[in-house]
């Protein structure tokens, strides 16, 4: 099949919902706008309260921002889906999602581990805390965040636009660089070599951000106070990676060597759980357990109701 000709792919796991897609439509709008308003919330708090312009929160508002991204890629194609007697997308369009969804991915693991360095050198070394993590240090950081993420998913779909197709129909509710790939009417080893780096790039980053919390965890038992900050900053961090990890290494192996025919409504769940939960649950267990955060909302939002008046 040529590329160049116009391409539909038909979204065979999400055409298995339809039976019940205005229920489905409700739910996935109502959980869309709580976690775009959950995400700015903390964005607008963080950038408004100038107490809270440090390298710890400004790595979260990072996280938050990358959250609406992933949300604003999958939810609304999604919705229109729903709102669809088919669930289609054209080539470009999916390799849109694809580059998105990729770059998404990548940013969210990157920033994880930059906020567990930032943890690292709080707790375990909080005398050269300022001089190790400086402003332009994290500026740095966050430039290096985005661009690594940008440039691993330009490959990725640069990979994928050269191959040619034998096939249309996708089975996932979305577009991955994986399920294309199935279709392809050639070779595709450079995908999967690139795939496989890529793996082993982010397990290494898991690796580290694991060896780094056991020497957290061996600083924070010597004091209380050392506790009490790896409560409040690091556990929610560490819920955070765990959660996105799991599910995101469940899709990929699901999608790759899972059975086909069997446990569809589990396939769907965690195919788009990575993309799901993690921008609900990271304002909510940011927003929950760090008082800072807690105190400068309600503040906020108390400065609104007296303007109100």
């Amino acid at each position: 099949m040529d590329n160049s000709t116009t391409i539909v792919f038909v979204l065979q796991r999400l055409n298995e919902t339809m039976s019940s897609k205005h229920t489905y439509f409700a739910f996935t709008l109502l959980v869309y706008l709580f976690t775009v308003l959950a995400n700015l919330t903390l964005i607008v708090t963080i950038i408004l309260e100038r107490a809270l312009h440090e390298p710890m929160f400004i790595f979260l508002c990072s996280l938050c921002v990358n959250g609406i991204l992933g949300a604003c890629t999958f939810y609304p194609k999604i919705l229109v889906d729903l709102s669809s007697d088919l669930s289609v997308t054209s080539y470009k369009a999916c390799l849109s999602q694809i580059f998105v969804l990729y770059s998404y991915s990548c940013c969210e693991f990157t920033t994880l581990a930059m906020m567990a360095y930032d943890r690292y050198i709080a707790i375990c070394k909080p005398l050269s805390y300022h001089s190790i993590i400086t402003p332009r240090k994290v500026m740095k950081l966050l430039i290096l965040t985005w661009l690594l993420s940008i440039c691993e998913s330009v490959v990725v779909a640069g990979l994928v636009a050269r191959l040619p197709l034998c096939g249309f129909n996708i089975d996932k509710i979305y577009c991955t660089a994986w399920a294309v790939v199935k279709l392809s009417c050639v070779d595709a080893t450079s995908n999967n070599v690139y795939g496989t780096i890529l793996s082993v790039f982010h397990v290494s980053q898991v690796v580290l951000i694991l060896i780094s919390y056991i020497n957290i965890v061996k600083a924070a038992v010597r004091s209380q106070e050392e506790r009490n900050k790896f409560m409040q900053t690091c556990l929610p961090h560490l819920v955070a990676l765990i959660n996105f990890t799991v599910s995101v290494i469940f899709d990929i192996m699901y999608a790759r060597y899972g059975p086909t025919s069997r446990l569809h409504a589990l396939r769907n769940f965690m195919s788009v759980e990575y993309l799901v939960v993690p921008p609900i649950l990271n304002p909510l267990i940011y927003g929950l357990k760090l008082n800072q955060i807690r105190q400068r909302i309600f503040r906020i939002c108390s400065r609104k109701r007296h303007s109100l008046k």
